[in-house]
């Protein structure tokens, strides 16, 4: 059996003197069993004009609930001193009478800070609709923590779509799945319909559509508002910002859309149409500015467009942050424009420096360390006639594993050479001058890396091919294996704030991860555009609320990823446990389980609330149909 919140019914009636017609109010709550609901009246309330509207009637009926269950329920406005009093009153006539009668109904509720005896048949007790709580309430608290509620408020979307879109928005975060199995799994699975009061059998996949998009609507103001309430949390500066992009590929033929193109896949899905994400992010990983677009745009190109509009729309023209981007956005345009702008700019070259100096020579490399302990050995050193700073950088530990695909791509690479020469010697194989240079061609195609160390000669003797000799190359240059290079406009950085100031290029590529593993934001299955990009900006959502639990959790030394984090929390769950007492009445206790010590320790280095309620006890007679 599920016990839903109270709510209050109205009827119309008409007095038979005067003819005015006037509303006649019951609380009420409603109970399934199986899949059938039903309603049951608790206490008649009468005519009480202060009520007289659905949002007034709505709070007075969880005030009373949360008065007689000893439950904490979070008011999201407020409660006037008028409402207050008359919930205090009907609590007093309910607790007075001590059994709610109605249609020959007993119900009543008891607190659970008081001592409660009674008699029960241990062989009734049943345990019933049990669902995962734990997840969804570390959600719901960082939701209120960012003020989502209240900002949509302020754009005057009303309570039941304010419920409906933080319900899909921690569904999103808790359960990345689509819109029909999300509705699944919010009526079957799940308590996060009820930490709002909303009966999860009113909700279906079309609310959770709908809910999307009029959260797309509204990103140009939501996402400098999260923006904003990030940074005063948790007092960023962003000084720094990281950009980058990425795709995501689309299920389906998409013959109608204009964002769905061909490109190069991240995920090496050459077969299907993409999608481009481009992100700015700043150094905690918090998402500052979001932009789609089509799935062949190239990289490079997309940078110009999006540092303008994320100026125009955080208007912080006043403060320019250093801009972080990878090899693939770092062309010469690209840092001509930003400079233009007045951003300054770190990046790693589009390609290997051949000529450079080191700015101290007699200085041994300065040994830092990664994010995996893996040893890297960085060196100042300056172009001729370029003012930017530039780091020569080498990883001992990327060297090993590039060498070992030289090897591996060179014994290939002589392998097939070997092969060609000894089949000129055997009948029915090529052996035209012409021919052979265009298999050499071939494999110099196919293994490119390994083709700039050799040197090819085929031998011939009248346009016929006799022999293919090969020697490696003595470049007599340093072993690059390993080696790339930074490059940076403000002259000022030391080598190892330079190195620090890039490492931080890993916290957009683990939201790129956690938005296309964790929360699922990979493929795409919408058909139209507009329901692609509200699914798209769905995830930067959710991925807003995994990031301030993170963020937070980081700060105490707890660097969990996020599905070990929910894989965590689901140890909490809604329980309802059903038992008949000596006198023939059927008892339901709802309870929030205690939650063990790892979940512990994530509400308190969160300093969230451990349980939305403790307990809440409903007594009624057992239901014959």
């Amino acid at each position: 059996m599920y016990i839903a919140p109270m709510f209050i019914k109205h009827s119309i009636k008409t007095d038979k003197k005067t003819a005015i017609q006037y509303k006649y109010l019951r609380l009420c709550e409603s109970y399934r069993i199986g899949n059938k609901t039903r309603h049951r009246s608790i206490l008649t309330l009468g005519v009480v004009p202060p009520l007289d509207t659905r949002e007034k009637q709505k709070d007075f009926a969880d005030r009373v609930e949360q008065l007689l269950t000893g439950s904490t329920l979070i008011f999201f406005n407020p409660l006037s001193n008028e409402i207050e009093a008359l919930a205090q009153k009907f609590y007093k006539k309910i607790r007075e009478q001590k059994i709610v009668r109605s249609n020959q109904s007993p119900i009543s509720a008891q607190p659970a800070e008081e001592k409660d005896f009674d008699t029960i048949d241990l062989n009734s007790l049943e345990t019933e609709d049990v669902k995962e709580l734990g997840s969804e309430w570390l959600c719901y608290q960082a939701v209120e923590q960012l003020g989502i509620r209240k900002f949509l408020e302020q754009q005057g979307w009303n309570k039941n779509w304010i419920d409906i879109a933080l319900i899909h928005l921690i569904s999103k975060a808790v359960y990345p799945a689509s819109e029909h199995k999300t509705e699944q799994w919010i009526e079957e699975n799940s308590s996060v319909a009820e930490l709002f009061s909303v009966e999860s059998l009113t909700l279906n996949r079309h609310h959770l559509y709908e809910a999307s998009r009029m959260l797309y609507r509204v990103k140009d103001k939501l996402e400098p508002f999260l923006s904003s309430k990030t940074n005063e949390l948790f007092d960023l500066q962003d000084k720094i910002i990281l950009y980058d992009l990425t795709n995501t590929y689309f299920e389906g033929r998409k013959t109608g859309s204009a964002l769905a193109q061909f490109g190069r896949s991240k995920e090496k899905r050459s077969d299907a149409k993409l999608i481009a994400l481009a992100l700015v992010t700043n150094a905690a990983g918090f998402v500052k500015y979001s932009k789609i677009y089509k799935g062949n745009m190239a990289d490079c190109k997309t940078l110009e467009t999006t540092v303008t509009e994320l100026s125009a729309a955080t208007s912080q023209q006043d403060r320019k942050p250093l801009v972080v981007i990878d090899a693939g956005i770092a062309t010469d345009d690209n840092l001509k424009m930003l400079k233009e702008k007045g951003h300054q700019y770190l990046c790693v070259t589009r390609s290997k420096l051949k000529e450079y100096n080191l700015v101290n020579p007699d200085q041994e490399p300065i040994k830092l360390y990664d994010k995996r302990d893996n040893l890297i050995e960085v060196q100042r050193i300056e172009k001729e006639n370029n003012p930017d700073v530039f780091l020569y950088v080498r990883s001992v530990q990327k060297a090993k594993k590039e060498t070992s695909m030289s090897s591996h791509f060179s014994t290939r690479f002589e392998e097939e050479l070997d092969t060609l020469s000894s089949g000129l010697s055997k009948k029915g194989t090529t052996k035209k001058s012409e021919k052979v240079w265009e298999r050499i061609g071939r494999i110099k195609e196919r293994y490119p890396s390994a083709n700039k160390c050799y040197t090819i000669d085929v031998q011939s003797k009248d346009a016929i091919a006799t022999s293919v000799k090969w020697s490696r190359k003595n470049t007599g240059t340093k072993n690059t294996d390993g080696v790339y290079f930074l490059r940076c406009s403000q002259p000022h950085l030391d080598e190892k704030s330079l190195w620090n100031i890039y490492t931080t290029l890993t916290e957009i590529e683990a939201t790129f991860r956690t938005l296309k593993t964790d929360l699922n934001l990979r493929p795409v299955y919408h058909q139209k555009d507009i329901n692609s990009e509200a699914h798209i900006f769905l995830g930067i959502l959710a991925y807003s609320i995994v990031a301030t639990i993170r963020y937070q959790l980081k700060q105490k030394n707890i660097h969990h990823d996020w599905s070990n984090i929910v894989r965590k929390m689901n140890t909490q769950k809604n329980v309802t446990t059903a038992m008949m007492n000596e006198k023939g009445k059927k008892i339901l206790i709802k309870t929030c389980s205690i939650p063990t010590p790892d979940v512990i320790e994530i509400y308190e280095a969160l300093n969230y609330k451990k349980r939305p309620f403790t307990r809440k006890k409903f007594v009624f007679p057992e239901n014959k149909n």
